[in-house]
């Protein structure tokens, strides 16, 4: 081989390894390139649907807040009933048991006379709740 042979096989070797290195490089490049946008769509996509759970979540959340401050309303009037009204529930149950024996005495029905004693039940029902209850010490 010949001066010019060699030098040509080496500058050969050395284009053949410069062209293997800017594909290997720019191949590279454009990987990451490509990778990252690719991320970044994921986390996008990702992001979104985690703001919509916890959107839903927020408003599941509401809703049960306000679920439970219609009972906390309804709890609190509830506890704002006193003795006036156990007494009244009182008068009403003692109002019925006269009404039931008043159907019973007449045998106008059976129904009347039932559902009489029912509704008097739920108003002693009603009025036990809302006996006044004494607090006991541990001590």
């Amino acid at each position: 081989m010949t001066t010019i042979q060699i030098c040509a096989l080496i500058v050969l070797i050395v284009l053949v390894g410069l062209t293997y290195w800017a594909g290997y490089r720019g191949g590279l490049i454009d990987g990451r390139i490509e990778g990252i946008d690719e991320g970044k769509a994921i986390q996008q996509s990702d992001n979104s649907g985690m703001i919509q759970d916890l959107k839903l979540s927020l408003d599941q959340a509401q809703a049960h807040y306000k679920q439970l401050y219609s009972h906390y309303e309804r709890a609190l009037a509830a506890s704002k009933l006193g003795e006036p009204a156990r007494q009244t529930l009182l008068e009403i149950a003692e109002k019925l048991r006269i009404a039931a024996e008043t159907f019973s005495a007449f045998r106008t029905g059976k129904k009347l006379e039932r559902d009489s004693l029912t509704l008097r039940n739920k108003a002693l029902a009603i009025a036990v709740l809302l006996e006044p209850q004494v607090l006991e010490d541990a001590a």
